[in-house]
């Protein structure tokens, strides 16, 4: 454990001094259940003003005074880079949970080119760049990704940092993350999606982010990217949500009009019993003919197709009953 060095008392005003910043899942409007973080608002106060006094009570060794490293060799590991607590949580990830931005830099400066601390994934899979995005720390994310760290490591639901910021609609997030990522990760973190099949372009339409949608779209998501469960591209998602704006934007961006999904609509089609008479005009005169009119009823085509006998009602001329057949 890391080692206090005040009292109690100390500790107690500490952190009630530093604990408001810190809830960010209100902010958020998250549940402690949806929390995205190791869950620090589940402490109890005694134990958060503990941990925040040792933290401030820790004085990491300057690189400088480790002395000189022959060729090929690794300076030794220090204390703090052996810390792991529970949830899987380092020196480096709690310094960013608990907003310690002094202490955060200056690990991350020690740390630079050391992947194994930069990328080190907690229980829930987050490496210190998620944690950067969640709490809304885009210094430090900028620091991080200068620093070397691994933007396409996914967390425990299949989100890169980028997902992340996208979803939460954090344009300062989504800037930084593009901005100083290296061009074959930016490449790869636009294309891939979470394990719900969303791509950051969908989370962003998902949430109605205009602005991160056009910065998605300028950079080369792709528009007409399919959710793999359904086929649904962002302009169908668009239309779900009845977002007329979005729609504009996306049409603006070359989103196909006559993309389908696995079960055969276009977005056009799914306007069909809807509020908005502003999107279907937009998507009418863009949609061909044959993606217009509503697909035949696949329960109507089945129901023509049924024998003149339900199940019950078929005429079985094998039954027999003590070793003697029925008549019929």
């Amino acid at each position: 454990m890391f080692h206090p060095s005040c009292s109690p008392d100390c500790r107690r005003d500490v952190a009630m001094e530093s604990r408001e910043p810190l809830k960010k899942e209100r902010q958020l409007g998250l549940l402690p259940d949806d929390r995205h973080d190791s869950g620090l608002d589940s402490m109890k106060e005694e134990e958060y003003a503990l941990l925040v006094e040792e933290l401030r009570g820790i004085r990491l060794q300057p690189s400088e005074e480790l002395g000189p490293l022959h060729e090929g060799q690794h300076p030794p590991a220090q204390p703090w880079q052996l810390q792991v607590t529970e949830e899987g949580d380092t020196f480096l990830h709690l310094a960013i949970i608990h907003e310690e931005k002094a202490l955060s830099l200056e690990v991350i400066r020690q740390a630079t080119g050391d992947p194994a601390v930069l990328n080190f994934q907690n229980n829930l899979n987050q490496t210190p760049l998620h944690l950067a995005v969640i709490t809304e720390q885009p210094e430090i994310a900028e620091t991080l990704l200068k620093a070397g760290c691994d933007p396409e490591i996914r967390d425990f639901r299949g989100n890169t940092p980028l997902h992340i910021a996208c979803e939460q609609g954090s344009l300062r997030g989504v800037s930084v993350l593009t901005q100083y990522c290296q061009q074959h990760h930016l490449y790869s973190v636009l294309q891939s999606a979470n394990y719900n099949g969303h791509t950051c372009l969908h989370l962003a339409s998902i949430q109605g982010y205009l602005a991160i949608v056009e910065r998605l779209l300028s950079l080369g998501a792709d528009v007409n990217a399919q959710e793999p469960c359904n086929g649904r591209t962002a302009l169908h998602l668009a239309v779900d949500l009845q977002n007329s704006e979005l729609v504009s934007l996306l049409v603006k961006h070359g989103a196909d009009v006559n993309k389908v999904t696995y079960q055969g609509y276009s977005p056009y089609q799914l306007t069909w019993g809807r509020e908005s008479s502003s999107i279907q005009e937009q998507l009418k005169h863009l949609t061909t003919a044959d993606l217009q009119m509503l697909p035949e009823s696949e329960d109507e085509e089945s129901c023509e197709s049924e024998s003149e006998f339900t199940e019950d009602e078929l005429i079985y001329d094998d039954c027999v009953i003590g070793g003697r057949q029925l008549a019929f």
